[in-house]
């Protein structure tokens, strides 16, 4: 039996994962995430700055189960990391309301792109993946600002990628989205699933019977 352990301590990709995997681990990776963003963006060449930012969720996402698989080196590690990209910046996690709320004010009757990028590793193999997502905010109104500032005074902002969660209060000023839902909630689980059938193939994931829509309930074939 391989353990399964998905390195990220947000709730919210723990809930997404549990949709694909039924029993797995949870530990949070400390890595460098300014140093390898500096790197990355820095040796992109003449690439677009958004394939740049592609490379570099690859990057922290494969870094961070990187790290958790050097002390469980018989495991099969997930990594993920999301970033919002707008005009040719990233926005990472608020440090302040007030950058919270500048950042969601930018939003208004604009698209963003959010990026997600995972890695699968275990000691044999690496695969890894960006997804990104747009998403287009309504036009900027009174009430926009009140529901706002209500939001980034519960501390809701503070912990996530761009200053929102789509999957709260912020999915009231969210007019189009184009791409993958769960993406922008920080994991985008179908591209996991598929990704996971990629890296040891259909026998290996066999359903097993007790929980319908767990594809992956079972290691013990590895």
């Amino acid at each position: 039996m391989k353990k399964v352990i998905l390195a990220s301590q947000s709730p919210r990709r723990k809930e997404l994962l549990q949709q694909v995997i039924k029993e797995f681990e949870v530990e949070a990776a400390d890595i460098d995430e300014r140093t390898i963003q500096e790197r990355v963006m820095a040796n992109g060449g003449g690439e677009p700055f958004l394939e740049r930012a592609k490379t570099l969720v690859e990057h922290l996402a494969e870094e961070k189960a990187k790290k958790v698989l050097d002390t469980h080196p018989g495991a099969l590690v997930i990594g993920a990391d999301t970033i919002v990209v707008q005009d040719d910046q990233i926005l990472g996690k608020p440090k302040d309301e007030e950058e919270a709320y500048a950042m969601l004010r930018s939003y208004a009757g604009r698209s963003h792109a959010v990026l997600t990028g995972f890695s699968i590793q275990t000691r044999e193999k690496v695969v890894s993946r960006s997804v990104e997502t747009e998403v287009r905010f309504f036009e900027w109104n009174g009430q926009m600002d009140r529901e706002m500032k209500q939001y980034v005074a519960s501390g809701s902002p503070m912990d996530k990628a761009g200053a929102y969660g789509i999957q709260e209060e912020a999915a009231l000023w969210v007019a189009e989205i184009h791409g993958d839902y769960p993406n922008v909630i920080g994991l985008p689980v179908a591209y996991v699933n598929r990704a996971l059938q990629e890296f040891f193939g259909q026998v290996a994931l066999k359903k097993e019977v007790s929980g319908a829509g767990h594809l992956l309930n079972s290691l013990k074939d590895l």
